[in-house]
């Protein structure tokens, strides 16, 4: 089967000043060539540091942000290539779960008036129908149907978290994607929370994105994870594979800074030395070639001047790197 999305040599360039009042521009490499497909019902988790480009990533795919260049074919169909109507049409088949669980709500609305508010943009249902439809949605996330005349500040992190999913459910999208959905809840209320987001992929066939810097949460959802470093993936593996076999050093680095329960095992610490570069002036070759422990030992000239291809090492599993 052709894979729900595929997305090639995906970039984005956002210019700042050299300096104030200055002329000249620069351009922060926030994603800088990335490709990779999703299938139907597949969930893709996106790890890495923080300013490595996972937001960016979600954004650019939804062209919340536009692209600098590349191509998102979404079911076949390159959707940075459409107009602004056609645009809107294909819009009805992704949506976003954004972090900030309050933020992202409009707290002058009820929560029926949130969630029924992509129904209006695209004239779908009215009146009693439209109020039917909230309300299922509601209970399908584990809400009540008279928190339907309720507002956002009525409700927990948790709640307006599930409020933020039915509202993604509306159009019955075929993508959604989470940047960190559960980051900022309690470790209970996450459970619940990518439970919940498991059992309605299984019901509706849905296709995840899912950002997060909590290496655990990304584990227990997705199929695939992608490393990010520096605006580039570094790494791409099915779950399992990844943390049983990390290939590239920053995933190794990644991995082992996981705390562990026990304390009667003892687990190799990669420490990476130095800060991460500046994206707006990326390391030649390799960009993490500064930190990496193997180009400190064997300084081995091609991660400071080649920039490594993003290999297929085994079956499924990616890597970019000259040491591999």
């Amino acid at each position: 089967m052709p894979p729900l999305l595929d997305v090639k040599d995906l970039t984005k360039h956002f210019p700042v000043r050299s300096r104030p009042f200055s002329k000249k521009k620069d351009w922060v490499y926030a994603l800088d060539g990335v490709s990779f497909t999703l299938d139907k019902g597949e969930t893709l988790g996106l790890v890495g540091e923080s300013g490595c480009g996972k937001s960016t990533t979600g954004r650019a795919i939804l062209r919340l942000i536009e692209p600098t260049s590349g191509q998102v074919f979404l079911e076949g169909t390159d959707i940075c290539s459409l107009d602004k109507k056609n645009m809107r049409d294909a819009r009805k088949k992704m949506q976003i779960i954004f972090q900030d669980p309050f933020g992202s709500l409009n707290p002058k609305r009820t929560i029926g008036k949130i969630i029924s508010e992509p129904l209006d943009n695209y004239h779908i249902e009215k009146g009693k129908g439209r109020e039917e439809q909230v309300v299922q949605l509601l209970k399908r996330v584990g809400l009540k149907p008279e928190h339907i005349s309720r507002y956002p500040r009525e409700f927990s992190g948790g709640q307006r978290q599930r409020i933020g999913i039915a509202r993604a459910l509306a159009l019955r999208p075929r993508l959604i994607i989470g940047d960190e959905p559960v980051s900022s809840l309690d470790v209970s209320i996450q459970a619940q929370v990518l439970n919940l987001l498991k059992d309605l992929q299984e019901e509706f066939g849905l296709s995840y994105i899912f950002i997060s810097h909590d290496l655990s949460v990304v584990r227990h959802i997705s199929d695939r994870i992608a490393v990010m470093y520096l605006g580039k993936f570094v790494e791409l593996a099915p779950g399992e594979k990844l943390y049983g076999d990390p290939l590239h050093p920053y995933s190794q680095a990644l991995l082992s800074s996981i705390p562990v329960p026990d304390t009667k095992v003892k687990r190799k610490r990669f420490i990476l030395e130095g800060d991460v570069p500046s994206p707006i002036h990326p390391p030649s070759g390799c960009r993490f070639h500064p930190r990496c422990p193997i180009f400190n030992k064997d300084q081995n000239p091609l991660c400071k001047e080649q920039t490594p291809g993003f290999r297929e090492i085994q079956r499924a599993h990616w890597v970019a790197c000259h040491a591999v």
